[in-house]
């Protein structure tokens, strides 16, 4: 039984598998970390190994509470992958971009695929059809295009994301909403078509915070899964154990 954690930006996610299969999934800010990890040991005392994956600080004391209770891995650039890796920069390439990857890898081999991650930031992530990494593109997310606007003009409100069919907003507020979220879909389509017209038969799946905000309004058709990251971090401590 396995334990994978993916800390991210502003939570942390934490997933059980057995034989594969997520049993459960928790996801909390930081500070309560150490609380949910002890729910989870006592929940499931069968987990022997954990795998953690950190876009950012993962402090000494956490990763040393969960040493006494499993067999630990750090996610990084020299962990053994179940890709080939074309990235020029292997030693830069987010830990988050590699497990999403890998769970590509498992789960649609020998296809052409573009992971779509809508997080902090938005990731596109390329995986051919010969298991070969080839990379992507990272544009801002849609929280830090709605941040953008307000910290660096004089005027434009922070707002919160609203999901809007509108095309020409009648407002500050309804322009900068048909802005950000059709900027973000017309990216998104954009990136798909010019895949497709490269690359023959392609799956697009889309995954990350903001996937379920955006997936109604993709014109492309793409398959949706919000375990995606975690899948492929258990595809990688498994594949690591052999």
């Amino acid at each position: 039984m396995n334990l994978v954690i993916d800390v991210g930006n502003t939570l942390v996610k934490l997933g059980v598998f057995d034989a594969g299969k997520l049993k459960l999934k928790k996801t909390c800010i930081k500070n309560d970390f150490l609380r949910v990890l002890s729910e989870i040991s006592e929940a499931f005392p069968d987990i022997k190994y954990a795998l953690v994956s950190s876009v950012s600080n993962f402090t000494e004391h956490q990763i040393s509470k969960l040493q006494q209770r499993y067999n630990v891995s750090l996610l990084d650039h020299h962990t053994k992958v179940p890709f080939i890796n074309k990235y020029e920069t292997p030693q830069t390439l987010g830990v988050d971009r590699i497990a999403l990857i890998s769970a590509a890898t498992e789960q649609y081999p020998k296809k052409n695929i573009l992971v779509i991650d809508a997080g902090t930031c938005i990731t596109y992530d390329f995986l051919s059809s010969e298991n070969e990494y080839l990379g992507g593109a990272i544009s801002p997310g849609i929280s830090l295009r709605y941040k953008s606007l307000n910290t660096f003009t004089e005027k434009l409100p922070l707002l919160d994301a609203m999901n809007t069919q509108l095309l020409t907003g009648n407002s500050t507020t309804t322009s900068m909403h048909s802005g950000i979220i059709n900027g973000v879909l017309y990216e998104m389509d954009g990136f798909i078509e010019a895949y497709k017209k490269k690359y023959n038969n392609l799956t697009v799946i889309l995954t990350g915070g903001d996937a379920h905000f955006l997936l109604d309004s993709i014109k492309n058709d793409i398959f949706a899964n919000s375990n995606f990251l975690l899948e492929g971090l258990n595809h990688i401590l498994e594949y690591n154990k052999h």
